[in-house]
């Protein structure tokens, strides 16, 4: 195959983001063969260098687009604050609702004024995945799908989901490593495996359609990234 199809077309944008005082980054990925008048399905990140890098979520998805496994889809893969990370993605944290400002009023124009997009998914590893649920928790009209891996389920982000009336617009890929029942967290150890159970429970009570997998492996991306073929495959798999 021509070495031009296989190649990744990786864009950087900068924001100047006045709901969180900085600048902050991101990446779009362009599927093979990207036609600019046609409208794509795109996949946010949070975490996104981290997706990119030790994810390898750009190649993954290249390598099946080109093999016919998934319909092709953007990716935009926005920059964390490794020194605000907690803040900006834990329920009702001190920077919490200012990162959600920036996702909703400044990432998403950014993005979807300069290329043209479809369905909604949102996706992250650990507190990325609970600032996603978040989100659509808040904008449910903006993000139907979420994609969680060990999502960082603590009470705060239980609480918020018993809050709800009803989840029914929400679609969830959930996966979670059944060795994390001890996983550092600053000088504590949380169990992720028990978050990630009783969160599909609830969310299932809600009435979200939820897809969840338990396979070996732990709190890290190395097992993440083992897992984001199946994850794609269940927004983007060609039937």
């Amino acid at each position: 195959m021509d070495a031009n199809i296989r190649k990744r077309t990786i864009i950087r944008r900068e924001i100047d983001s006045q709901y969180l005082a900085e600048k902050r980054s991101y990446k779009v990925y362009l599927p093979t063969n990207h036609i600019l008048t046609r409208p794509y399905p795109i996949l946010y990140t949070q975490d996104g260098e981290q997706f990119l890098n030790f994810g390898r979520i750009a190649t993954i998805a290249n390598e099946r687009v080109i093999k016919g496994e998934l319909f092709p889809f953007i990716i935009a893969a926005v920059t964390v604050s490794r020194e605000n990370r907690t803040e900006e993605y834990g329920t009702g944290r001190s920077r919490n609702a200012a990162y959600k400002s920036f996702f909703i009023e400044e990432l998403l124009p950014a993005v979807e004024n300069e290329f043209l997009t479809g369905e909604r998914t949102l996706a992250g590893d650990s507190l990325g995945g609970t600032v996603s649920l978040d989100l659509t928790i808040d904008r449910p009209d903006l993000f139907p799908n979420v994609l969680s891996l060990s999502g960082a389920f603590y009470p705060d982000t239980m609480k918020n989901v018993l809050q709800q009336t009803s989840l029914d617009h929400l679609n969830i890929y959930m996966v979670v490593g059944r060795k994390e029942t001890e996983v550092a967290v600053g000088t504590k150890k949380a169990d992720f495996l028990l978050y990630n159970r009783e969160m599909k429970q609830l969310l299932e009570e809600k009435g979200a359609k939820v897809e969840y997998t338990e396979q070996d492996g732990g709190h890290d991306w190395g097992f993440w990234q083992s897992q984001l073929p199946a994850a794609l495959a269940y927004f983007y798999g060609v039937k």
